[in-house]
């Protein structure tokens, strides 16, 4: 259960990350309200999941799920563009996380 309470709040981080990039500074409401919300729920999964896995795990897992949704996000967007090295280098971390579930 802690893998996947730490995968959403990973995918959460995308998602406030996002939200502050689009608050203009906080002075955007909605964008604001979501950042706040989507931050204290990432929060509060990352430290559930430090219940039971190891922190600089859980962190890594955390942040990385994040940093990858977060340029899907910009790349749907059209703020982000791929080309064949980012695209491996994300692959690259992907597989990181993967095999950091499979050691642990």
């Amino acid at each position: 259960m802690e893998w996947a309470i730490l995968a959403v709040s990973g995918a959460l981080e995308a998602v406030w990350a996002t939200a502050l990039g689009e608050s203009d500074g906080f002075r955007r409401r909605r964008p604001t309200l979501l950042f706040i919300a989507a931050l204290a729920l990432s929060m509060g999964g990352l430290a559930y999941g430090m219940s039971a896995i190891p922190a600089g795990t859980a962190y890594a897992v955390w942040v990385g799920i994040g940093a990858v949704l977060t340029i899907v996000i910009g790349v749907v967007r059209r703020s982000e563009t791929l080309d064949v090295a980012r695209t491996a280098l994300l692959t690259l971390l992907v597989v990181s996380l993967i095999g950091l579930k499979v050691v642990s």
